[in-house]
C-alpha cells in the first residue's frame, strides 16, 4: 500500500478527502436550487446543473445524520420523451420506492447499501423499470441555508434484466429528524439497449425519515473507510497533461468521438489519470462513483478469472472440463466442448448463419434465433430452452473457429458454477467465489451484477456475458491484476503461467481464421501456440480481444489485451504497463450519426507516445 494511502487511513479527514469531488464556486449549491426549491411541492420544469449537488467553496460543517430515507415511487420526466417506456411490464419513467439506510462520516454521506442494486419496494400499481446502485456523497452546510444541512449522494439507475445503466445524482436538506423531498437527475449514460433512446431523466420524489443507524454502526464506518483507503490514488487529467510535452495525449479517446465517449481514463505508474465526464448540465460531480453498463465487459471478468482462479487451486486441468457434463439437458456436442473452448467463443455451436469459414465472419448469425426473447428471458430454465430450440451444432470442431456467441458465455458460467458446486457444495457460487477469492484481496469491495431470476425466489446464475456494474478503480484493479501475472501483494490469486499466456495471446485465434486446417488443410492447428501478431488486426482468447499495433521504438507488432463491450467500453492493457479505460455509449444512435472517426488506432499511439514501445 501507497505511504500517502497508510497515512491517510489514521485520520478520517485525509481519508475520505482523497475522493471526494473538488467543490465548486462559492453558492453554487443555493443558487442553482435553493431552500425554497427543495421546500416545494412543484415538479420541477429542468434539471439543473450538476454544481447544485456538491459544496461551494464557502461550505461549513453539516450536522451528522443517522437514519433511514423512504423515497416514494416518483415519476420521472425525460427529454427527449420515451418513445417506448413500457419494457417487459415496467415503466422507466418512474423512479422506484426505495429506503437507504444513511450516516455520515466528517463530511462524507455514506448509504449502508452503497454499491449493491437495491430493487423497488413491493407495492401496489406500476412497478419500476430500474433498480438503483447508491454510492458515496456528501453532506454540507452553505451559508445561506439557514439550519438545513444539504445532503448529495450518486445515484445509478441500473437494470436487472440487462445491462443499461444512468448515472445520476440526488440532493436533499435536512435538520433534526425532518427532511425536504428528494430532487434527482440522471445526466449521462452508458449505452442504450432496450429503452433505444438516449435520455435525460429528473423529478422529485417525496421523502420521510426514520432517525437511527444500525446497531453497528462505528463497524460500518470503519468498513466504509477501508473501502475508500484501498481505492487506487486518483487524480484528475490535467496533473497527467503536465507531465508530458503539450500535444502528446491528444486524440485520447479516438477513434470514438467526443459526444459519444463517456468518461476516459489512464492507469500510469500506479496512478488513476480521467477526464471529467461532460454532461448538458456540466461535468458529472462524483466521476469517481460512477457505475457503468459496460455489456461483453463481463466476459473478459466473470469466467476467465473464475478459470484462472480454479486452475491456481485446483490446476489448470480445469480449462479442459466439458460444458455437458456441468450444464444438463443440452445438445450431445456439449459434451465434447471444454471450458476454454466456450471461452475462446470457439464451441463449434451455435449454427445460425454462414457455414463458411474462409474468411470467417465472427458476427455471422449472432442476433438471429430470438437472441432478445432469450436475452430478456427471467430464469435459467427459459434461457436454456431457447438455446435448445434454435442453436445447433456447426460442422466443424470445438477450438478451431470463433464464432461470437453469448450464449455460450452464459452456458460456460454456468458450468463453472456446477463444476464449482460439485467440489464445494451445493451452496457454492461463481461470483460469491469471485468476490471473496479475487476481488475483495484487490480492494474491489462491491461488484453488483446482473442474475438470471428464478420464479421460486431462489438466487439466480450470474451472467458471464454481460451485467457487470463496475467503477473506473474496479476495472483498474483487474487490469493491474492481471499485468502482475495474477498476484497480489505476494499472493498469487490467479494461474501465473495461464495469465502470463493469456496476455501474450497464446492459443489466441485469429477472428476471420479456420484453425480445423493447418498449411495442407488437413490437420488440426495447435491450441497453445503465440497467435501470429503478423497475420492480422483482430485475435480472440478467453474474453479478451486483442488488436494490433506496431510499436513506435521496437518496429514490432504487438497484440494489445482489450476488454470490450457494446457501446465502445474499452479497457486495454499496453506493453509499456499503461491501461486506458474508456466508457462510453456508441450504440442506439440517431439516423445518419458516426460514432467513429476512421483514424482506429488513436488512442494507441496516444499511449505509445506517453512511453514508446
Amino acid at each position: 500500500m501507497h505511504t500517502s494511502l497508510r497515512s491517510c487511513r489514521r485520520v478520517a479527514v485525509c481519508l475520505m478527502a482523497a475522493w471526494l469531488p473538488a467543490a465548486v464556486s462559492a453558492g453554487a449549491a443555493t443558487d442553482r436550487l435553493p431552500v425554497a426549491a427543495l421546500t416545494s411541492a412543484a415538479t420541477p420544469s429542468s434539471p439543473v446543473d450538476n454544481a447544485a449537488f456538491v459544496p461551494g467553496t464557502d461550505a461549513l460543517p453539516a450536522s451528522p445524520i443517522i437514519g433511514t430515507l423512504h423515497i416514494a415511487q416518483s415519476a420521472m420526466q425525460a427529454t427527449p420523451a420515451l418513445k417506448g417506456p413500457l419494457i417487459g411490464g415496467r415503466d422507466a419513467r418512474l423512479f422506484p420506492a426505495l429506503s437507504l439506510t444513511l450516516f455520515s462520516d466528517g463530511e462524507t454521506l455514506l448509504p449502508l447499501q452503497r454499491g449493491n442494486m437495491m430493487s423497488e419496494l413491493p407495492g401496489k400499481g406500476a412497478r419500476s423499470y430500474w433498480t438503483v446502485i447508491p454510492q458515496p456523497g456528501r453532506v454540507w452546510r452553505e451559508p445561506g441555508d439557514g439550519e438545513w444541512s444539504r445532503a448529495a449522494l450518486p445515484l445509478m439507475l441500473v437494470n436487472d434484466t440487462e445491462n443499461h445503466a444512468h448515472q445520476g445524482v440526488a440532493t436533499f436538506l435536512y435538520r433534526g429528524g425532518e427532511v425536504t423531498a428528494l430532487r434527482l437527475q440522471f445526466t449521462q449514460q452508458t449505452a442504450p439497449y432496450l429503452l433505444h433512446q438516449h435520455v435525460i431523466f429528473w423529478g422529485r420524489a417525496a421523502t420521510t425519515f426514520t432517525p437511527g443507524g444500525p446497531p453497528d454502526l462505528e463497524t460500518q464506518r470503519a468498513a466504509a473507510r477501508r473501502e475508500l483507503s484501498d481505492r487506487l490514488p486518483t487524480r484528475p487529467w490535467s496533473e497527467l497533461e503536465k507531465q508530458f510535452p503539450p500535444g502528446t495525449l491528444a486524440a485520447f479517446g479516438g477513434p470514438l468521438r467526443p459526444q459519444w465517449q463517456v468518461i476516459n481514463a489512464v492507469v500510469y505508474r500506479g496512478t488513476l489519470y480521467h477526464q471529467a465526464s461532460s454532461t448538458p448540465q456540466g461535468p458529472y460531480p462524483y466521476p469517481l462513483e460512477m457505475r457503468f453498463g459496460v455489456r461483453s465487459v463481463m466476459k473478459s471478468v466473470a469466467a476467465p478469472l473464475a478459470l484462472l482462479r480454479l486452475a491456481e487451486t485446483y490446476g489448470p486441468y480445469v480449462l479442459d472440463l466439458r460444458i455437458g457434463d456441468h450444464v444438463p439437458g443440452l445438445h450431445p456436442k456439449w459434451g465434447r466442448i471444454r471450458f476454454i473452448d466456450a471461452a475462446d467463443m470457439a464451441t463449434g455451436f451455435g449454427g445460425l448463419g454462414s457455414i463458411t469459414t474462409h474468411p470467417n465472419d465472427p458476427y455471422a448469425g449472432y442476433l438471429e434465433g430470438e437472441y432478445d426473447a432469450w436475452y430478456t428471458a427471467g430464469s435459467t430454465t427459459e434461457k436454456l430452452a431457447l438455446i435448445n430450440r434454435h442453436l445447433k451444432p456447426y460442422p466443424w470442431e470445438p477450438g478451431t473457429v470463433m464464432r461470437y456467441r453469448d450464449q455460450d458465455y452464459f452456458l460456460l458460467g454456468l458450468a463453472i458454477d456446477g463444476f464449482l458446486k460439485s467440489v464445494r457444495g451445493p451452496q457454492a457460487d461463481l461470483w460469491e467465489m469471485l468476490s471473496d477469492e479475487v476481488f475483495k484481496p484487490i480492494g474491489i469491495h462491491h461488484a453488483p451484477a446482473v442474475r438470471t431470476i428464478e420464479p421460486d425466489g431462489a438466487r439466480g446464475a450470474i451472467w458471464a456475458n454481460a451485467g457487470w456494474y463496475p467503477t473506473l478503480d474496479d476495472q483498474a484493479k483487474i487490469a493491474i491484476l492481471l499485468q502482475s501475472g495474477g498476484a497480489h501483494q505476494g499472493q498469487q490469486l490467479l494461474h501465473r503461467s495461464l495469465t502470463t499466456d493469456l496476455l501474450a495471446a497464446r492459443g489466441a485465434l485469429h477472428i476471420k481464421g479456420d484453425r480445423s486446417r493447418d498449411l495442407s488443410g488437413t490437420a488440426p492447428a495447435s491450441s497453445t501456440a503465440a497467435a501470429d501478431a503478423s497475420s492480422g488486426d483482430n485475435h480472440y482468447r478467453m474474453g479478451f480481444w486483442f488488436p494490433r499495433h506496431i510499436g513506435s521504438a521496437s518496429g514490432k507488432a504487438f497484440l494489445l489485451p482489450s476488454m470490450q463491450g457494446s457501446g465502445d467500453n474499452r479497457v486495454t492493457l499496453y506493453p509499456n504497463g499503461i491501461i486506458t479505460l474508456q466508457m462510453a455509449k456508441a450504440a442506439e444512435l440517431p439516423p445518419g450519426e458516426q460514432a467513429r472517426d476512421d483514424d482506429a488506432a488513436a488512442t494507441h499511439r496516444v499511449i505509445d507516445r506517453m512511453a514508446p514501445f
